[in-house]
């Protein structure tokens, strides 16, 4: 049996995200090489940002732009969309703000994640329909590991915005899902 010193790394982090907390962290930084090597040959690449605490994997596209499809996508919903948008959204500000910076983590309250995404909707757009379903929306943000829930208080749930949404929503997608909202309404 030929069990590298790093291969529940390497099964942990097909499974998901691997956070600084995790066990299997010192073995993905010290032996992140090696494990980019190994899951290379599958078509995956090893992101480690040891800044922002996480690690995760992602299909390598083909010339062509197609994937091996062996990192599970999830279809999300457009209402869904917004919410992660104006997440990433609020993070950039977040970390363009040098007052606010004093802090890594940015945190926020489903109330105030209600607030921003009312705020952010174009004036022609459907809000009654689409607010009556928000927390529906927000439950997939945390189900999708953008949102880890902190706390819970008077009815008032307190996340942290997971900093992978840098990640997966890059500001140029941020910049073209306002454009395409801004275009419907």
């Amino acid at each position: 049996m030929n069990i590298k010193p790093y291969s529940k790394a390497i099964v942990r982090l097909l499974k998901g995200t691997v956070e600084r907390n995790n066990t299997l962290w010192d073995d993905i930084v010290t032996y992140q090489s090696e494990i980019q090597d190994y899951i290379s040959v599958i078509g995956l690449e090893l992101i480690v940002k040891k800044d922002e605490g996480f690690a995760f994997v992602k299909q390598t596209e083909m010339a062509d732009g197609a994937t091996l499809n062996l990192v599970s996508r999830r279809q999300i919903g457009y209402e869904t969309s917004i919410v992660l948008v104006v997440l990433r959204h609020i993070l950039e500000e977040f970390d363009s703000n040098p007052i606010e910076t004093q802090s890594f983590n940015k945190f926020i309250t489903d109330t105030e994640i209600k607030e921003e995404v009312e705020m952010f909707l174009p004036e022609k757009y459907n809000k009654v329909k689409f607010l009556k379903n928000l927390d529906k929306y927000i439950t997939t943000a945390k189900e999708l590991g953008f949102l880890i829930e902190k706390s819970q208080k008077d009815n008032e749930i307190r996340y942290q915005i997971h900093r992978i949404i840098k990640e997966k929503i890059t500001l140029d997608d941020l910049q073209e899902f306002k454009n395409k909202l801004q275009e419907l309404c």
